[in-house]
């Protein structure tokens, strides 16, 4: 069976099962079940420095969900749009995909283009170990323009009428990246409010202001979307911190946020 391959195991995660079983279970438990959102975002830095405030994310979905996760990351490699449909492998044992969900998609299939991507990845270890019964749709965006973003948004809304499927939206996001902490809090915070009201708009408008460098905006826009399209009223910032708040070095940091929407 063809598979995915772990890329960047033993870098942003332990590679070793025993390691990282262990360490997602000491960020689960300092946190708490709240609601069950519809859709998260969910930082993709190494765990280290946002593995805590994933998990923050990641426990506002009832850990009992067993039905399909569509999982937005964007590129970082300038690919386009496109879809995974073979099993990802995690060190604590593969991630399925949901076959039927991705074949009503309309998004193209193309596994070399995600064979390098670590934003979509280091979301699968939260999911094998978190939602063990769950099934897994990724999607990894390239343009992340506000059109390009409704358009992947009404593919998702289409898929998920005709399959009738429970689904639960990730989007995979970093903030600020390498400015003072000062800077990157300010310009973050802005534009999560904006979230809070899943005001997508006035989300783009904010990013643009200040200039926050999100490496996610498309897949939080995407998120947000669909989660409308299935009733969510309201978006809440559950932990906002930064790398300084691990390395201590205040002076250029990047911005990690766990944002539900319910």
């Amino acid at each position: 069976m063809k598979t995915r391959p772990c890329a960047v195991a033993g870098m942003f995660y332990p590679r070793d099962p025993s390691h990282l079983g262990q360490l997602l279970e000491s960020f689960f438990s300092k946190t708490t079940t709240g609601e069950s959102a519809l859709g998260i975002v969910s930082p993709h830095a190494g765990y280290i420095y946002s593995g805590q405030i994933a998990a923050h994310a990641f426990s506002s979905i009832s850990p009992d969900f067993s039905g399909t996760f569509i999982v937005i990351g964007p590129s970082h490699r300038g690919y386009l749009t496109s879809v995974s449909s073979i099993p990802w492998e995690t060190p604590l044992g593969i991630v399925d995909m949901d076959t039927e969900f991705i074949k009503v998609l309309d998004i193209v299939i193309d596994e070399p283009s995600q064979n390098e991507e670590h934003s979509i990845e280091v979301q699968m270890p939260f999911i094998k170990y978190r939602f063990p019964r769950s099934r897994v749709v990724p999607i990894m965006m390239g343009e992340q323009d506000p059109a390009h973003a409704a358009v992947v948004a009404e593919k998702i809304i289409a898929a998920h009428l005709l399959t009738k499927r429970d689904i639960r939206i990730i989007a995979s996001s970093d903030f600020s990246h390498y400015v003072p902490e000062a800077q990157a809090k300010d310009g973050d915070l802005f534009a999560i409010e904006a979230l809070t009201r899943l005001d997508t708009n006035e989300f783009y408008r904010r990013i643009r202001e200040k200039r926050v460098t999100a490496c996610g905006y498309g897949p939080i826009s995407v998120m947000v979307s669909v989660c409308k399209s299935m009733g969510a009223q309201e978006g809440r910032l559950i932990q906002y911190g930064t790398s300084g708040d691990v390395t201590g070095d205040r002076s250029e940091v990047v911005g990690y946020a766990a944002f539900a929407v319910i």
